[in-house]
């Protein structure tokens, strides 16, 4: 029996991860897509120096994924690109395989065999297949579980035997599509607008590392979009530049007001920035936090 050994990289770079791949022959990884816009930027020629052939399961999780982002991946790497949806509370509550998203794409996927799953509004009503509200799941085979000296917050999240893990998303043809994070969700002049969709194309945006979107105070709708990018090293982005991208790929109601460019953006353990650290402030200087 073939023997495997863990590699774990101790801070991400794209070619040196293709490296890894290519010269240690990796077969199984776990990225966030964010890892993947970054390794799609690199130029042809350096992708292409690099056989990653050997992988066999690419696991992603953390965020949702652009759909042009994972389908060049698969051009790129092979049907080998999984995806589940859940967490340290419920477990895998969802699995993606290769055809299923290329035949659904922007899906992450159909129920694990036994879990429960329903969509709530924000007044506790349960919706119907298709609509969009807050996910709610629980996996029968993960064990039940406690927040530490938090007796309150471990009830806010359950509602009828189910687990909320503050996502909102919404099922079709029998799969979950994701929305947002349910605190990240801006109301512009009454309209619900989930900034990971405008995280997504902004991604893409070539000059591009990383971004942030959220909401700030605004006088006139109640809040209002803000993106903060951080360029790629090298790279001189505008925020008109940027703005420009963005309506060639957006409705105009989803393009942010305000554009900032950013360095050094603060992050978490994790890797992901820190958005409630680029948020707070402007909400603390209007005095209110909605």
């Amino acid at each position: 029996m073939a023997a495997y050994a863990p590699l774990v990289m101790d801070h991400f770079e794209p070619e040196a991860t293709l490296r890894l791949i290519d010269e240690q022959r990796v077969t199984f990884g776990q990225f966030v897509p964010t890892m993947f816009v970054r390794m799609l930027k690199l130029p042809e020629d350096v992708r292409n120096r690099y056989d990653v052939r050997s992988l066999r399961w690419v696991t992603h999780t953390g965020a949702p994924c652009p759909r042009e982002v994972k389908k060049d991946l698969m051009d790129w790497w092979g049907p080998v690109v999984y995806e589940g949806y859940g967490g340290t509370e419920v477990g895998t509550a969802t699995l993606a395989t290769p055809q299923d998203w290329l035949e659904h794409p922007g899906c992450v996927g159909m129920p694990t065999p036994g879990t429960r799953m329903a969509f709530y509004d924000e007044e506790g009503n349960r919706l119907p297949e298709g609509e969009i509200g807050e996910i709610f799941v629980r996996v029968p085979a993960y064990a039940d579980f406690t927040y530490l000296n938090h007796e309150e917050k471990r009830k806010s999240v359950e509602r009828d035997g189910l687990i909320s893990l503050g996502d909102v998303g919404y099922m079709k043809e029998g799969r979950l599509y994701l929305c947002d994070r349910r605190s990240d969700m801006v109301i512009f002049g009454g309209t619900n607008i989930y900034p990971a969709e405008i995280e997504m194309v902004l991604t893409q945006c070539p000059g591009v590392k990383d971004c942030a979107v959220f909401g700030i105070p605004d006088t006139d709708f109640g809040e209002a979009l803000m993106a903060v990018v951080e360029p790629q090293p090298g790279h001189d982005v505008k925020p008109d530049e940027i703005r420009a991208y963005l309506k060639e790929h957006l409705a105009d109601y989803k393009v942010p007001k305000h554009v900032e460019i950013g360095h050094d953006l603060p992050r978490e353990d994790s890797g992901k920035i820190f958005k409630r650290r680029l948020r707070d402030p402007y909400w603390a200087k209007a005095g209110r936090t909605i």
